[in-house]
């Protein structure tokens, strides 16, 4: 069960997380505070999962907090103002709901999160057959054997997917091949990622994926790919 608490400096605020809360059985608030300097210290004494962070508070803003927060938790930030979503994005947060808050995107929210924390415990021992990747300000869950091929554009990656529009993320194409299986997907040029499965055909250095895409095989990545690709 995900442990969580929730920060806001306004009570009918933590009023309403709190009644959401308690329509879900895999979610446990353990405490809300309506000072943020006193959930920092709750937060050294005790392991939570999820932070539930309203952004404009007086004495510290939820996204400092969010800076100062020591332990590992997934962060769900709360507010009324739509232009500090950026800056939450950069900060990794779960999602980003806007007040009044509507239950249904609540229930997008912690449905995530849920689906985040289940990744997180059993990645470890099992083999998962998708990703987490964040993306349009929040986590987007992809399946594996949904992704076409993966493409570098400077700071970022697009990932195109199977019947569905590609994910734009900001990552690094290192960061990217960490969460691949290196079985199943292999790096075959500084701007491409492709999965082994999806390759129909090669001629003179270029692959041929369905639909008759072309992804070029680098210089650096030619003897790496064809002694991988031959096994």
């Amino acid at each position: 069960m995900i442990k969580a608490i929730a920060i806001d400096d306004e009570p009918l605020a933590l009023n309403v997380i709190n009644s959401f809360c308690s329509r879900y059985d895999f979610i446990s608030l353990e405490k809300t505070f309506t000072e943020p300097k006193e959930a920092l210290k709750y937060l050294q004494n005790f392991q939570i999962d999820l932070v539930f962070a309203d952004i404009q508070m007086p004495s510290i803003s939820g996204l400092k907090l969010a800076e100062t927060i020591e332990q590992n938790v997934m962060i769900i930030f709360t507010t009324a103002f739509s232009e500090y979503a950026v800056k939450s994005y950069e900060l990794n947060a779960i999602d980003y709901l806007l007040k009044p808050i509507n239950p249904k995107r609540f229930e997008q929210a912690i449905n995530k999160a849920n689906e985040y924390y289940y990744y997180l415990q059993k990645k470890e021992i099992s083999n998962e057959q998708y990703i987490f990747v964040r993306a349009d300000y929040s986590l987007v869950k992809i399946p594996l054997d949904d992704i076409l091929y993966i493409e570098g554009l400077a700071d970022y990656l697009r990932i195109f997917i199977q019947d569905r529009k590609p994910v734009v993320a900001r990552m690094t194409m290192k960061d990217m091949l960490e969460k691949l299986p290196s079985n199943d997907f292999i790096r075959v040029h500084r701007s491409y990622i492709l999965p082994f499965s999806r390759i129909e055909a090669i001629r003179n250095n270029t692959i041929i994926l369905p639909a008759n895409i072309q992804i070029p095989i680098g210089k650096t990545y030619v003897e790496d790919f064809f002694k991988k690709y031959n096994c």
